[in-house]
């Protein structure tokens, strides 16, 4: 790998853990649906995972989970099991056959859950439940909130993007619009006014509107076609750098900045330089969330009897969110603007910047 610039999550050594300091997620693999046992022993923790309806292969938040389970089956040989929803009518009876199937830890993936989630912790007060990119309206005792301020990396990848651009625009758009894709934006948007303020530019941000918090959104995530669609609108429009905050539905971003040849893109919950390998050379960096660790950490809880009902925030000081390296852009980009981010990284880190969002979990 190329000698790169490392920031926050993506990159440090000691990452993120839910009551002290875990090692970084390793990326693992395994059935995507289905029972997937480790044969532990009898009496052992069983863990379950229940995705959105973007699938464990949309290498996005989805797929970051479900290989934090996978972690946890090897390396603390917890059993698991996986549903993997195709729509949203599949996540009440998803669940149910999870509680049903004796699981200690369900954990359900991604903010569409959070009805059903909040409804399934009410009625198996036994049966302990953790929700990715949302909070509980109820909050029982035994729910947990895994949710990760992201405005904080989506500001360095704002920043990172005013340094870049050539046209003087960048662009972004949402899958639905919901506080867990709107955070990005903002963060965004504020990284680059930050980066106008202190080098006397006037880059714009063409897709949302953080005062008005209204933007292009195409109101799903897995619809690609709109994906492709919507950037290319944006690259008419001047816009040589796009962020989709859209799971699946980036991968159409992907293509149209491919076939354009002249834009490039951020991407967003994982490193897509190594989940979207085909499309390297057009990712400028990602923001990331280490959503694998928060499941591996919560199930380990569960395992040494440590769970609390604590929701967990990542952010950039304790590790949970961050940027990825710049890997093929890296001699693109200069040590004068490697060097900007990395003081602002170390501004939000002790507190000297505060990135706000309304959408921010708190």
């Amino acid at each position: 790998m190329k000698n790169t610039l490392k920031f926050g999550a993506a990159t440090a050594v000691a990452a993120l853990a839910l009551a002290g300091c875990g090692a970084a997620p390793e990326s693992a693999s395994g059935d995507q649906s289905g029972t997937d046992q480790s044969g532990a022993a009898a009496g052992s923790v069983k863990a379950c995972m229940v995705s959105d309806s973007g699938g464990f292969d949309d290498k996005s938040f989805n797929q970051s989970g479900h290989e934090g389970m996978d972690r946890a089956k090897t390396e603390l040989g917890v059993e698991v099991d996986y549903a993997e929803s195709q729509q949203d009518s599949d996540f009440v009876p998803n669940i149910e056959n999870m509680v049903q199937g004796g699981c200690d830890l369900i954990v359900g993936v991604g903010f569409l859950m959070a009805d059903a989630m909040n409804e399934a912790a009410l009625k198996y007060p036994d049966v302990k439940f953790a929700l990715v990119d949302s909070t509980f309206a109820d909050a029982p005792e035994n729910s947990k909130a895994l949710v990760f301020n992201t405005a904080e990396a989506a500001y360095l990848a704002g920043y990172a993007s005013a340094g870049m651009t050539t046209t003087g625009k960048v662009g972004t758009y949402l899958g639905m619009q919901i506080p867990s894709t709107a955070v990005f934006a903002d963060g965004f948007a504020d990284g680059i006014a930050k980066y106008n303020e202190a080098n006397g530019t006037s880059v714009q941000l063409l897709g949302w509107d953080k005062e008005a918090q209204t933007g292009m959104a195409t109101g799903d995530f897995t619809d690609t076609s709109k994906g492709k669609q919507f950037t290319t609108q944006l690259i008419q429009q001047g816009a040589d750098i796009i962020m989709p905050v859209a799971g699946p539905v980036g991968e159409g971003t992907l293509a149209a900045a491919k076939e354009a040849g002249n834009a490039s893109v951020v991407w967003v919950d994982a490193d897509g330089f190594e989940t979207q390998p085909d499309y390297g050379d057009i990712i400028l960096t990602s923001v990331m969330k280490e959503i694998g660790q928060a499941v591996f950490d919560t199930v380990k809880t569960v395992q040494d009897d440590s769970w609390t009902h604590d929701d967990y925030i990542g952010t950039i000081a304790n590790g949970g969110v961050g940027i990825a390296p710049f890997h093929d852009f890296d001699s693109k980009v200069s040590d004068e603007l490697k060097s900007q981010i990395s003081d602002l990284e170390s501004q939000i880190k002790d507190g000297t910047i505060t990135v706000e969002s309304e959408n921010s979990p708190s």
